[in-house]
């Protein structure tokens, strides 16, 4: 994730269904929620704000989907500020070529996470050699 976001990044509303534009309408007049392409599950989405001074306005604030069984439910917040720091696991980003009329085109990006968790809580790989293997820097 740190590659994505390496300022760090936050929530900024409910996780929500994604819905199915493509299919049809039901008859109440309602969509059915959009469902994976690989896995089948629904799609679920979250807005979020990218901590990064460096990003421009267009930029900041961005939808990450997450397809999953049910409903996430986000980390807590613990900061006493409205917005909950959060980090995804197994995040792509996917780059596409995004119409703004008049003629004109632009990267844009998509991003499609497995999962949401408090930042800093995924078990990281030691680097370094493995324990019991003293090496020449070793006291």
């Amino acid at each position: 994730m740190e590659l994505v976001f390496p300022q760090g990044v936050f929530l900024v509303g409910p996780v929500e269904p994604v819905t199915d534009f493509n299919a049809a309408v039901r008859a109440d007049g309602s969509r059915p929620q959009q469902t994976d392409k690989d896995t089948g599950l629904p799609v679920w989405q979250v807005q979020v704000v990218d901590a990064d001074a460096d990003s421009t306005k267009a930029q900041r604030t961005l939808s990450v989907k997450i397809p999953a069984r049910v409903q996430l439910v986000p980390p807590e917040n613990k900061t006493g500020f409205p917005f909950t720091p959060v980090a995804f696991t197994g995040l792509p980003a996917l780059p596409y070529v995004e119409e703004t009329g008049n003629g004109r085109a632009r990267i844009a990006w998509s991003f499609r996470a497995e999962g949401i968790e408090t930042p800093g809580s995924a078990v990281k790989p030691t680097q370094g050699r493995p324990s019991g293997e003293p090496g020449k820097d070793a006291v």
